[in-house]
């Protein structure tokens, strides 16, 4: 938002600091502003599920209105430090902001939206409207007069608004811990040519899980205009918001915290292998139900033996979970990247410098080249940062100390390589997300020089 012209991140701005001020948001920009905006975002698929594209139109508009370069990449850098957005890696958005005053090219939305959709793997909407925020949000349908649910630490607590809700849950502040990530797992013992350890690790979708019912109705499904990578699809808020409304007779919203998603959302379950040259060895995993099949498929060799021990539950829904740590393995025995095939069929092939990740992508031919670009854009990112940079602090006993999102080690757009993408496949379109998260894994791994425990720094 603007506060008297000047862009301010609204989440962490207390209502006593604008009081008797101008305040903008997104829909108070002129037309022209958000048209423009609007177009550029769509024409370069700087926007996914659109949750941070508002904040991030309004800081543009706000330096554009006093002159700034956004041509310049540190400039447009610097703004984006107060942003963080999962889904696109920073470099459309970047390419959004340095290219929004020329003529846009027009092409067909709906063919984009179907690209969209197949790599989210429900449905999304790609859109002007989608940019400015109106993407159609878990909680933005929510009847007026709605009752508000929200967790306790044994027991929903149910209230006439937020506040009110939040007031009788004791919920606390995110705080940031002093803490850093650790791998949980031991090393097995043994002669290993390669070994590798992981944190825990967030998906860090931006839309908390959300839902709302009434008493005789379907509940809003928390997926809304993103599939949150793996996250949500075990959420449990829309039974709760059904079993809720049926309860009181009554429209209820049910929200989950950002301290919730930490506590409660599903991670990406660490592991600990080591290998021998012949490919065989022990991977050590927190106990995840999909999770070992997955790397047997890759490491047939290896014996895997699972864990159960305290922390926050884990899913084998999350991105590549488990055959990505699989093929970085694989490749680094072999000590160079190759073509890494998803389940989708589709394939993947990257090298990482320090300035450039330049990844091949085989997944037939796209429906629309610049969401499949887009996408395989936000998958390069997320790998690199998940191996350079993620984690989150848990301590022996299970607790996560990290419950904001500025502490999951997400990337920041001044921190990533250029991401060059080259499609070489033809044929039917096929998801190439996964692929692509799994090639620049491993290449950033062997980049790296295969270190044993990760994040690498």
């Amino acid at each position: 938002m603007l506060i008297d012209d000047d862009p301010r991140v609204a989440c962490v701005t207390p209502l006593r600091r604008v009081s008797g001020r101008r305040v903008t948001t997104v829909e108070g920009l002129t037309e022209e502003e958000q048209s423009k905006w609007a177009g550029s975002f769509v024409a370069h698929g700087a926007s996914q599920c659109g949750f941070c594209t508002p904040g991030i139109v309004c800081r543009f508009v706000g330096h554009e209105r006093k002159g700034a370069d956004l041509g310049n990449r540190e400039t447009v850098d610097r703004l984006l430090s107060a942003h963080l957005c999962r889904c696109t890696g920073w470099q459309t958005i970047r390419e959004a902001a340095s290219e929004v005053t020329v003529d846009l090219p027009s092409r067909d939305l709906e063919i984009a939206t179907r690209q969209a959709s197949l790599e989210a793997g429900t449905t999304q909407v790609i859109g002007p409207q989608v940019v400015l925020g109106r993407g159609g949000f878990a909680d933005d349908e929510t009847p007026d007069g709605a009752l508000v649910a929200v967790r306790g630490d044994s027991e929903w607590h149910l209230a006439d608004n937020l506040h009110q809700a939040r007031e009788q849950a004791g919920k606390i502040q995110g705080r940031r811990s002093s803490l850093e990530p650790q791998p949980p797992l031991e090393l097995p013992d043994g002669n290993w040519e390669v070994s590798l350890r992981t944190s825990w690790v967030e998906p860090a979708y931006l839309e908390t899980d959300a839902s709302w019912c009434d008493q005789v109705g379907e509940p809003a499904h928390p997926f809304a205009n993103g599939g949150a990578f793996g996250g949500k699809i075990e959420s449990d808020v829309s039974e709760v918001a059904r079993w809720l409304a049926q309860e009181n007779d009554c429209t209820v919203r049910v929200l989950w915290s950002r301290e919730d998603v930490v506590r409660y959302g599903p991670k990406r379950p660490p592991i600990s292998a080591g290998l021998r040259a012949d490919g065989t060895g022990m991977i050590r995993l927190v106990a995840t139900p999909g999770v070992a099949e997955r790397i047997q498929a890759v490491l047939p060799t290896c014996e895997i033996e699972q864990l159960t021990i305290p922390g926050p539950p884990t899913s084998s829904a999350l991105r590549a979970a488990g055959w990505a740590e699989a093929e970085m393995l694989r490749a680094g025995l072999r000590g160079n990247t190759d073509w890494i095939t998803a389940p989708s069929g589709a394939s993947a092939r990257a090298e990482v410098g320090d300035e450039l990740i330049r990844v091949e992508v085989n997944a037939g031919t796209p429906l629309d080249r610049v969401m499949f670009r887009s996408y395989c854009i936000g998958a390069a990112h997320m790998a690199y940062s998940w191996v350079t940079a993620e984690g989150l602090s848990v301590d022996q006993d299970g607790e996560v100390h990290d419950l904001t999102i500025r502490s999951f080690g997400v990337l920041r757009s001044s921190d990533t390589p250029h991401i060059e993408i080259i499609s070489v496949g033809d044929g039917p379109v096929l998801a190439a997300g996964d692929a692509v998260f799994a090639a620049v894994a491993a290449a950033t791994w062997l980049n790296r020089g295969c270190p044993p425990d990760l994040p690498s720094g």
